[in-house]
């Protein structure tokens, strides 16, 4: 259990378990009432079970470990299962909700039986959503070790699985809300075009989340460095009276808590004979300041050479 919290998966089963629950309720409303934004929110909510399996699929796949295949192992599985969330299942939910609001919309002959059923259940839903998106938030409180705020920690954390639940449940608890306004006014009006629109705002809310962590995830397949602050921890571990120079350093996400660091140093002419135990130091003080994630590091030694231009040609 104190893993799963670690690495950000227990929010994945809570939140399984939760639209499990909550998409039962739903489809009950809807095939008592007839009621579009019911039928969105039953979609969403059986689109995020979708995903749930999907990241804990992902999850697996990740922590398959080495192999001579994928020397660093598959952790990136997590970010490649996360963009298919995204952008099938995530974005189709989306558009088949606006879709059938769109249609709804024009069709006459709409209307709504039985809303007070619709606002039980979707009350209902709305406890269960607001307890799971407050388990990812004490989550994204664990993980958070900087202090950012959210909107810095969503787009800094390469845990794409937290991020992935936070969206899911946020986007959620504010489909529930308006799925109850829409429902409400519908009651007490009589036009069933309020439930119908705000199945519409339901659909285009999910779409816009799908196109958000659409841009997030690809960033991270294609492979993303690691955070400033870490970033300043590595550098740190260079400034040794040994060390003239730090000449270059790379990095980059194998997976939320894998690291591969490649850099090149140059060292004074009277310790190079001592090079072998200063990057071994190096390498030990690095890991100690990143001792929550795994590091693959390579260094070389070089001769800085101010005049020297790396080749961007490519023949």
């Amino acid at each position: 259990m104190e893993n799963l919290k670690k690495n950000g998966m227990f929010s994945v089963i809570a939140a399984l378990g939760a639209n499990l629950l909550v998409a039962a309720s739903k489809f009950v409303g809807y095939a008592i009432s007839g009621s579009t934004a019911m039928l969105n929110e039953s979609i969403h909510s059986i689109v995020d079970c979708s995903n749930q399996i999907l990241l804990l699929f992902g999850e697996k796949r990740a922590n398959k470990g080495q192999s001579e295949l994928h020397p660093f192992g598959e952790g990136r599985a997590k970010y490649f299962f996360s963009t298919i969330v995204a952008t099938m299942l995530f974005f189709g939910g989306g558009a088949l909700g606006v879709m059938e609001a769109f249609e709804k919309l024009t069709h006459p002959s709409h209307e709504i039986d039985h809303p007070s059923i619709i606002i039980m259940i979707l009350l209902f839903g709305l406890i269960i959503e607001g307890s799971s998106l407050r388990i990812a938030m004490k989550e994204i409180y664990t993980l958070n070790t900087e202090k950012l705020s959210l909107m810095e920690f969503l787009r800094e954390s390469r845990h794409s699985e937290i991020l992935i639940i936070f969206t899911e449940d946020f986007c959620a608890v504010i489909g529930l809300l308006l799925a109850l306004l829409g429902t409400f006014l519908t009651m007490m009006t009589g036009i069933a075009a309020f439930d119908a629109f705000s199945g519409l705002l339901i659909g285009l809310l999910l779409m816009g989340a799908a196109i958000f962590l659409a841009k997030e995830f690809y960033s991270l397949i294609v492979g993303e460095s690691v955070t400033a602050s870490d970033l300043n921890k590595i550098k740190q571990a260079f400034k040794r009276p040994e060390v003239s120079r730090l000449i270059d350093v790379k990095t980059v996400h194998l997976s939320p808590a894998e690291i591969l660091i490649a850099a090149k140093i140059d060292i004074f002419d009277q310790k190079e004979h001592e090079s072998y135990t200063i990057i071994n130091d190096i390498e030990k003080t690095i890991r100690q300041s990143l001792n929550d994630k795994r590091v693959y590091i390579y260094i070389e030694t070089d001769k800085y050479d101010p005049n020297y231009q790396r080749s961007t040609d490519v023949n």
